[in-house]
């Protein structure tokens, strides 16, 4: 079994029991990191590919160190110009051994928290049911009359038809809500 999974920016073809270099994770040695971006997955021959990820698959890892990579000798050279520069780098790594591959499972937890914020959701759409008579009475102005309409009115207008902003406005929202 194995997946193509992202970690830390790139994207790995890890197996169970494999080392892994990656860039530098902000977690401490020992500790457990789960990654959830899995891309591709191979169980036996079966494979399935995600779109962008497979939903519920995750990689389970442990860090085992912190350490710097190879040097690589950056050197910059234009010539006959008397211009070169020297420098060097060194890459922060954290190496990783996979314990483990689930195949589905992994984002039961994290769903829950999702059902949440839609019960929060549920009251913002009762607003707009309850400005909808306000729509009414807007519409009885006819929308000739609105260059003699003071900018408080047509700010109570916006405001009775659900226009908070430039964001929630659209041409044809705007028309509908005053006329």
């Amino acid at each position: 079994m194995y997946a193509i999974v992202e970690m830390a920016g790139q994207q790995f073809k890890v197996a169970k029991d494999q080392k892994v270099y990656v860039h530098r994770l902000d977690a401490a040695e020992g500790d457990q990191v789960v990654f959830d971006k899995v891309l591709l997955l191979d169980n036996d021959g079966k494979v399935t590919v995600g779109a962008p990820v497979i939903e519920g698959a995750a990689v389970e890892a442990k860090i085992v160190k912190h350490l710097k990579g190879d040097k690589v000798i950056v050197f910059k050279k234009k010539r006959r110009k008397g211009y070169r520069k020297k420098n060097g780098h060194r890459q922060s790594l954290t190496e990783i051994v996979v314990e483990g591959i689930v195949a589905s499972g992994a984002k039961k937890s994290a769903a829950k928290p999702k059902a949440a914020p839609k019960k929060a959701e549920a009251p913002k759409a009762e607003a707009p049911a309850k400005a909808a008579p306000a729509k009414k009475e807007a519409k009885a102005a006819p929308v000739g009359d609105l260059s003699s309409k003071t900018v408080a009115e047509l700010k109570e207008m916006a405001k009775a038809a659900g226009i908070s902003g430039y964001s929630s406005m659209k041409k044809a929202d705007l028309i509908a809500a005053l006329s």
